[in-house]
């Protein structure tokens, strides 16, 4: 695992500068708001979150933790952006949602300071904005207790993803910010399950997520050749 900050400044600037758009569901960050019924409803599938004390790294705004206090579970969210986190406590304020705390603190650190605490780990959306991914998949076996799962989402380094998740989605459709992804960061599926084994997680499940931009409608499937999601357990 990573001892130093395992962070991208640019990226937390970039990020940072979104904080004040991110509750907006029509705004710069609409695409995350439409994907995350579906994730969290693949989530539930696997891993019933009612009653579970789940963590959300790299949480952003809140998005995904909110949604995940609200389906019953007592959610913590983190993040290493300042602006981001207090948006994300504003809203749970304004929301009155209960059962949501967030920290600014890294994966890696609490860790070390509070391992295996959590029945379940999400990390979505977050390990191709890290310089050392693997360390991050790390520091979540590290965090979830035996027989817990660990789910992450992140983008393929493909031919496809390039033109469908950097210039489709970045350029033509303005789906989401310019710059978001850099293609060299992408991660294949082969890659994540490889950090997963080596961190100690045995990989049970993945699932595709696809868009069409005629109908504006997400959907998932098995295709993980754009995006992706793997659903991992840590043995008891």
């Amino acid at each position: 695992m990573n001892t130093t900050l395992n962070a991208d400044a640019a990226e937390l600037a970039r990020f940072s500068e979104l904080a004040l758009h991110w509750w907006d569901p029509e705004g710069e960050m609409h695409a995350l708001h439409k994907i995350n019924p579906l994730r969290l409803g693949w989530i539930n599938s696997l891993c019933p979150l009612k009653g579970m004390t789940v963590l959300d790294v790299g949480c952003g705004g809140g998005i995904l933790t909110d949604a995940i206090a609200r389906s019953g579970a007592t959610a913590t969210g983190i993040d290493l952006s300042t602006k981001v986190l207090r948006m994300a406590q504003l809203h749970a304020l304004d929301a009155q949602t209960q059962n949501v705390q967030y920290r600014e603190i890294s994966a890696e650190a609490l860790a070390a300071e509070s391992p295996e605490s959590f029945d379940a780990v999400t990390c979505m959306e977050m390990l191709e904005h890290v310089p050392d991914p693997a360390s991050v998949v790390s520091a979540c076996a590290a965090l979830v207790k035996p027989g817990g799962w660990v789910f992450f989402s992140t983008i393929n380094r493909s031919p496809k993803s390039f033109v469908m998740a950097i210039f489709g989605a970045e350029y033509v459709l303005n789906m989401v910010p310019r710059g978001t992804h850099e293609y060299a960061k992408l991660i294949r599926p082969s890659e994540l399950a490889g950090f997963c084994r080596t961190a100690g997680l045995t990989v049970s499940h993945s699932k595709g997520l696809s868009y069409n931009p005629f109908t504006k409608r997400f959907w998932l499937n098995a295709d993980t050749s754009v995006n992706y999601m793997l659903a991992v357990q840590k043995p008891t």
